[in-house]
């Protein structure tokens, strides 16, 4: 992967950590496909991990429950809340936004306004919410991942409600990556754009696609986690395309 993107590595001295502290992970949408994934490959490495999801997930250390709602400030401030009660003062190394989802649609589709509006819960308010954690609950020089879309790099005349949603998400990320942002010193923010992942959902959706072209969840979360480690990062503003073909996975900047 070393080939494909600009590397930042930072030392544990750099992130703050204290020799033998544990390690420790959010998870924003911990109870899906690529979160659950997520949950287990952390885990696996004896890191504690903390799952924010409308559904627990059982292997995770800690879950908080998000309240469905029609209204984002209500929402938003419930988890933000509830990560303080559940952290208090500690840091974590990084957080993983991982929720989201899809809805197609033109713009004269009956269920446009219903499938942007659960695009935009899906996507944006998940983002946000993360985003703001971060400057209260990242280390110094930890990271944050978003999920956007590499379909959202251009028009989706297709699926209005989902390309507005991850393209917001884009521009999220540049703006996190700017001066005086709000996220940690040395942290940074880096959005994976995805075209198809591989989840047990799009096979049952496309049982004839070709897979060999999509994205596993595990190439996803061992990324992850290297870059939570200080190890190969991408530098903050990245928006990653990651192409998959004939198995093999690359990721490109844009």
């Amino acid at each position: 992967r070393t080939d494909y993107w600009t590397l930042v590595n930072v030392p544990d001295k750099a992130i703050g950590m204290a020799a033998g502290e544990a390690r420790k992970v959010i998870i924003y949408g911990g109870k899906g496909a690529l979160g659950a994934t997520c949950v287990q490959y952390f885990k696996s490495k004896n890191w504690w991990v903390a799952c924010i999801d409308i559904n627990a997930n059982e292997e995770a250390s800690a879950n908080i429950l998000v309240k469905p709602t029609d209204s984002f400030t209500d929402q938003a401030e419930q988890v933000t809340a509830d990560v303080l009660s559940l952290l208090g003062d500690q840091k974590v190394d990084a957080i993983l936004c991982v929720a989201g989802g899809w809805a197609g649609g033109s713009a004269k589709a009956k269920a446009l306004y219903k499938s942007s509006d659960l695009m935009w819960k899906q996507s944006v308010w998940t983002s946000t919410i993360s985003s703001h954690l971060a400057t209260r609950h990242l280390r110094e020089g930890g990271l944050l991942t978003l999920s956007g879309a590499q379909a959202a790099l251009t028009g989706t005349p297709g699926m209005l409600g989902y390309g507005m949603a991850k393209a917001a998400v884009h521009q999220l990320c540049q703006s996190l990556a700017g001066t005086n942002s709000g996220l940690p010193p040395q942290a940074a923010a880096v959005t994976i754009l995805p075209i198809t992942l591989d989840t047990p959902m799009n096979r049952k959706c496309m049982p004839d696609a070709d897979v060999t072209s999509w994205t596993p969840l595990e190439y996803v979360a061992e990324m992850f986690y290297g870059w939570s480690t200080g190890e190969n990062r991408p530098a903050s503003g990245t928006l990653l395309q990651l192409v998959t073909s004939q198995g093999q996975t690359q990721a490109t900047p844009m």
